[in-house]
Formats: C-alpha cells, structure tokens, sequence
C-alpha cells in the first residue's frame, strides 16, 4: 500500500466513526508513524507503507475511530509553540488556553514569583517561564500545585523535557503552599457536573473527571480559590482564571465581591469571554 492509499483509508474509516477532523488525524497518525513530512508525501505519495508502518497506523486508525484522543495516541500536544507530553491523567492542553498565558505575560515586567494552582501537564507555568525568560529577559520563580499525584508526574517530565526551571507541589488547592507571590494563574475544573455529560466521548470519557467537574453551577473552584488567594498574594499581585465562555461576568462579580480591583474580562480569537484577571487590594479585601 502507498502512503497516499493509507491515508485514503484511514480518513474514510474514521469519517465514518463520526470524528469531527477525520482527514487532519488520519494524516497527522500517518506522519507518527512513518515520520513522513507534508512535503515528503506531495513530493512521493506513491512511496510504499511497510508492514510495520502498515500495521502500526491501522492500530491507531482503530483506536480513534474509538474517540480515543489523538494526544493519548501520539503521547503529545503542542501549545505555545512547545511540545508537551499528555496522558489520561492530565487535560489536553488546547487552544484557548493560551489566551490565559499570553495576559499573563503582558502583566510581567520585573522578576516575581508565580504560582499556577491546577497546574496539570504543567503547559500554563512552563510557557509563562519559558517565554518571560527568553523572549523578555525576566527571571521568575514558577510553582505549580495539583491534587493529582500522576499529573505532578508529568508536569516534571514537560519540565525536564523542555529544560524549564521549575517547582512542582502536590496540593489541594493552597493547602501545601506558604510565601508570598506575585501572581497566581489557574485553569480550574469549571464545567457544570450535569453538563459533562452532553460533551464529545474525547472529554467526557478519556479526559480526567477532576479536572473538569466545576461541581453544580460550575463556580465551585472561583469561589474558593478567590476567598484563598488573598492570603498568599503580595499586595497589588495578579489573579488570573481561564473561564468558561458563559462565566465571564459571574466569576468578574466574585473578584469584585473580594475585594479585587480593575478587574476585566478578556475574549479569545472567536470573541467569547475567556480569561478573567483581577488585582488584588490588601485594604479593599480586609475591609470587606
């Protein structure tokens, strides 16, 4: 079999299990497993597939057209324009998310101390670090904490991967955490627990539960981490959140509600609400 007859084969199997990018995964587990480039497949689409590569891809065609996800196939995902290690055990990192690391670093200027509270693959922090020190000639110290022992585990192995300084704590919320900081990034759990239910099989069954269950209203994680972080952010430090897309205004009124000063509310590139970032006030948040 060529490799343009293998990638025919694949994108039709998995159009037909209903995968949403059927083409673009059929081509990128091609490119795993026969480290074929794009160019390299126009250039000779008539090379031959050998058994092994044969047998290897139609593995991984069957596994996600079993809504596996493509990141738990391949072991990786790219984000910030780096390359992270990804297992059932973490969030895949996305997109969106980078909203959050990109206001993070508009707001960085001196040397500080950063904490990213459900760190998970670790993605957030190791871009902020990597990016504010290369790219802003600014040294940070970076802690991520995470209840999650197997998710620690990872974010070392992106860490020590990527060669990025960083501390990783195992920690319900603050509860391992002490010190002062200066900024406090986080992607909390925020999806409604009745509604986990109704997103793609690639979420609801192969992402981790904990990190995505917001508990009722899907507030729970804002409230507490909110009512929290004034005892370990310096006076006029950062807080940061990814939000839902519906979330904006209510998790902008719990920063106000603590106290927390100029707060706003960023959009993504499709212009839904997508990060929230408030300034915390020692003597507003006292008074209250």
């Amino acid at each position: 079999m060529t490799i343009e007859e293998a990638l025919k084969n694949g994108t039709k199997i998995l159009k037909q299990a209903g995968i949403e990018e059927a083409d673009l995964d059929a081509w990128y587990l091609l490119e795993y497993v026969t480290n074929v480039s794009r160019a390299m497949y126009f250039a000779l689409p008539s090379r031959s597939v050998s058994q092994e590569e044969q047998k290897k891809y139609d593995f991984y065609i069957e596994q996600r057209s079993m809504h596996i996800p493509l990141q738990h196939l391949t072991g990786e995902q790219q984000f910030m324009g780096l390359d992270f290690k990804v297992t059932p055990d973490v969030l895949i990192p996305r997109q969106d998310t980078e909203i959050l690391v990109e206001e993070a670093l508009s707001l960085i200027n001196n040397p500080l101390k950063i904490l990213d509270v459900c760190t998970g693959s670790g993605c957030i922090l190791l871009s902020i670090l990597r990016y504010a020190r290369e790219e802003k000639k600014i040294q940070l110290d970076g802690m991520g904490i995470d209840i999650s022992d197997k998710a620690l585990d990872i974010a070392k192995k992106n860490a020590e991967n990527l060669g990025i300084e960083a501390t990783f704590v195992q920690s319900d919320l603050f509860q391992n955490v002490s010190g002062k900081w200066n900024m406090i990034v986080s992607n909390p759990p925020y999806i409604r627990t009745e509604v986990i239910h109704t997103l793609q099989e690639e979420v609801k069954l192969h992402d981790p539960w904990i990190a995505l269950d917001g508990k009722e209203d899907g507030l729970y994680f804002y409230r507490k981490i909110i009512k929290e972080a004034g005892e370990y952010l310096e006076e006029g430090g950062n807080l940061l959140f990814e939000i839902g897309h519906d979330q904006g205004q209510d998790v902008k009124a719990l920063f106000e509600e603590a106290g927390y000063s100029e707060v706003k509310v960023k959009k993504d590139l499709a212009g839904l609400d997508r990060v929230v970032i408030g300034v915390y006030d020692r003597k507003v948040s006292a008074k209250d």
